[in-house]
């Protein structure tokens, strides 16, 4: 959601249930992921060319991509026309 609100103009947050999984979409309007750069977006002190002046360090997308790892999930960067998509998916908590 940081990257969201520090790229983009409008940020947004969509929750829903799909097939057992929990899937989590992060979105917003701003110039996006280059499609060179998709395949290198998770990886630790990764920075775009465009934002290495901005504050940052390059470890959020990698540690949220863990974190989903070691929750049995996965993240992924969607390209879009205009602006990012990230997309956390997880399995759902049974009910107890």
């Amino acid at each position: 959601m940081d990257n969201a609100l520090k790229f983009g103009t409008r940020a947004g947050i969509a929750v829903r249930a799909v097939a057992g999984y929990a899937v989590i979409e992060v979105g917003d309007d701003g110039p996006g992921i280059p499609d060179a750069d998709l395949p290198y977006v998770f990886d630790r002190f990764r920075r775009s060319p465009d934002a290495r002046s901005l504050p940052g360090s390059g470890l959020g997308l990698a540690i949220a991509k863990q974190v989903a790892e070691a929750h049995g999930g996965r993240m992924e960067a969607v390209p879009q026309p205009v602006g990012a998509l990230l997309r956390i998916t997880l399995p759902a908590a049974a009910a107890r």
